[in-house]
């Protein structure tokens, strides 16, 4: 499903490129993951984009603002600027003209979070009133990012990617909201309330349904992303505020998600179940961000409960993560589940910047996890920044790290995942996540999302509740619109003109169809055969039979070239103009010469009252060719009225 926001900056997609280069015509880029300088500012604003946009190829010049902080002076000068803004230089952009699709709702919460991460790391407040205009526009009239242009195919992984992007907001002092709009943390505990609400007993003992509303596809699913933005919202605000409430809920979500198996022996995070078979036909696929959500929870629990059973799972969980780090030394970021097959969607193509992101902000919560991902971290930054080399721009990332030369894959998911990973490696040198004891400002409002707590329909008219006599008198109505449907069926098949009654029409023409039917059938199952005789090289492993090339026309499949056609023992002029013996039989009944010869007509002249009866001669005699009825018409014309009338006495 396409779930599109409508609010201003991110109508249009949004692209996150990383310029990693020292001139023009680079055209490749080599990090260095060690730097801790301070982040630039980044070299396109937003608000001059639209009047100065990114180059549309190697060859064209940069615009003079982005030259200015490359130039060599700037390099000589100040060397500092040249590893901080030539080396991890970040630029965050739109555009129109390079728009391959619109941001689904939940990744541009997504990305809103992003961008609160890009102001963590580089201290620049160029968007920061963006970043909350976004922030805000989505909060729905019940402040629980629950908007009317999202509800209707919201799911609880949606709403939970705004809830977190919110949370870190809190976390790392993002400028706050006017006192007239709702609070970051107060947004952040909506969210939470509404969801914890939706805690489904009734199906596979607990946990949180896919989709929030029941026609949506997915709302028999329960799924391991939901249960993990609500696990560590639940786990940062209990670490925010205080609040055991919240803790408590944090540790009944992974009980659950142990219970059921999604979280299985081997510490993998298995993507999801229906809940049919009580959730136990699971999707054993692993993406990076269901793992990187649990990740985050433990590792805020650990730091809230200081209770070892919770660094024992942070730290299981992180060995597990292992399955994502691929290449020659096995330590570049990759989303296994589709990345080496090319199945990766919109949504998959974006993963990798929410466990670079979590990977990294783990690290202040639980510090003996430092040294374990930063290696990774940092070779995948290295990785990422070469294959930022293309698009028209030649600077747009790709989605393989793995592999040396561009993928010829660019979108929002792609950039934002390389600024995620880039930005994480400078993570030592930045502030922790404060709480409400140690500097947090946000202000919270614990009972709110109460509005939209067991509400099951969408915000909307509201309608009058159906009664018993809606439901009688709608039945009434489709019964008489079914018959009368009905009714003109037999009246469009019965001949007027028949001396058999409609019943007897009826019958007929009922044997008839099926006689038709079993007909086409049997033609069809003789066709098949001999298609089959013929020989077919291609074959549907899953079902058994040949089937036609997909890449083939349809209209080739619909009779064209087709074999059991050609190759049938059918000569043209010998099937129904030819009895056996080769003797010619006609293939009309009517009377040669019909309708040119006017004796063999209707409309013959005759005396009033005579009746001409048809001779032996008319029925079975010889019968006339073209040429001689045209002569026999020319001769009774020629008489006179007397003498035909002596002729017929």
């Amino acid at each position: 499903m396409v779930r599109t926001p409508q609010w201003p900056g991110l109508g249009r997609l949004l692209t996150v490129s990383l310029l990693l280069t020292t001139t023009p015509l680079a055209v490749a880029y080599n990090l260095d993951p060690n730097s801790t300088g301070r982040m630039p500012q980044p070299v396109v604003m937003w608000d001059i984009l639209a009047n100065s946009p990114m180059p549309q190829s190697p060859s064209q010049p940069l615009p003079s603002r982005w030259q200015k902080i490359c130039s060599p002076s700037t390099m000589a000068t100040n060397p500092a600027a040249l590893q901080a803004s030539c080396q991890t230089l970040i630029t965050v952009c739109t555009t129109s003209t390079h728009s391959a699709a619109r941001l689904e709702g939940w990744e541009a919460g997504a990305m809103m979070g992003a961008l609160v991460d890009y102001w963590h790391y580089t201290k620049d407040d160029s968007y920061v009133d963006l970043t909350t205009q976004g922030l805000l526009y989505q909060v729905g009239d019940t402040n629980d990012y629950m908007p009317r242009n999202q509800t209707l195919t919201e799911g609880n992984d949606d709403q939970g990617f705004w809830a977190l992007a919110v949370m870190s907001a809190a976390e790392n002092r993002f400028p706050n909201p006017p006192a007239d709009k709702p609070q970051w943390l107060a947004l952040a505990q909506a969210v939470f309330n509404t969801q914890a609400a939706r805690w489904d007993t009734e199906h596979c003992g607990g946990g949180l349904r896919w989709q929030i509303f029941k026609w949506n596809n997915g709302f028999d699913y329960k799924n391991s992303i939901s249960q993990g933005c609500f696990f560590a919202l639940g786990a940062r605000l209990a670490l925010y505020t205080g609040n055991n409430s919240y803790a408590d809920w944090a540790e009944k979500t992974w009980d659950w998600m142990v219970g059921v198996d999604f979280i299985d022996e081997y510490w993998r995070v298995l993507d999801g179940a229906h809940i049919g078979p009580n959730c136990t036909d699971i999707t054993p696929y692993q993406f990076t961000y269901n793992a990187g959500t649990f990740i985050l929870g433990a590792a805020a629990m650990y730091n809230h409960t200081e209770d070892h059973k919770w660094k024992d799972r942070l730290d299981k969980l992180l060995d597990a993560t292992k399955v994502f780090f691929t290449g020659p030394d096995s330590n570049i970021m990759t989303e296994v589940a589709c990345e080496p097959v090319d199945r990766c969607n919109l949504d998959q193509q974006s993963f990798k910047a929410y466990l670079s992101r979590w990977l990294a902000a783990i690290t202040k919560w639980a510090p003996h996890t430092y040294d374990y991902v930063m290696p990774y971290l940092r070779a995948s930054a290295v990785a990422a920044a070469k294959q930022c080399v293309g698009g028209k721009n030649g600077r747009m990332c790709g989605l393989k790290w793995s592999q040396d030369k561009y993928d010829n894959s660019t979108g929002v998911g792609q950039q934002m995942a390389a600024m995620e990973v880039t930005l994480s490696c400078i993570i030592k040198n930045r502030a922790a996540p404060v709480t409400h004891d140690t500097g947090g400002t946000s202000k919270g409002s614990p009972g709110s999302g109460g509005e939209d707590i067991g509400r099951d329909q969408p915000n909307g008219p509201s309608y009058k509740e159906i009664t018993a006599g809606d439901r009688a008198g709608a039945a009434i109505l489709t019964a008489f619109v079914i018959c009368s449907m009905i009714a003109g069926i037999i009246w469009i098949f019965i001949d007027e003109t028949s001396d058999k009654t409609p019943m007897q029409q009826f019958r007929g023409f009922h044997s008839s169809a099926t006689a038709s039917i079993t007909a086409f059938a049997a033609g069809g199952w003789a066709a098949a055969v001999l298609h089959r005789m013929k020989g077919n090289p291609e074959f549907n492993e899953k079902t058994g039979s040949a089937v036609g090339s997909a890449s083939e026309p349809s209209s080739r499949a619909s009779g064209d070239n087709n074999p059991a056609i050609e190759e049938a023992p059918v000569k043209i002029g010998h099937v129904r103009n030819q009895t056996e013996g080769n003797h010619q039989r006609r293939l009309s009944s009517m009377p040669l010469g019909w309708p040119h010869n006017p004796t063999l007509r209707g409309s013959t002249v005759m005396e009033p009252g005579q009746e001409r009866a048809p001779s032996t001669q008319d029925l079975d005699g010889p019968r006339q060719s073209d040429s001689e009825a045209r002569h026999s018409s020319a001769s009774v014309s020629s008489e006179s009225m007397p003498e035909r009338r002596e002729r017929a006495e």
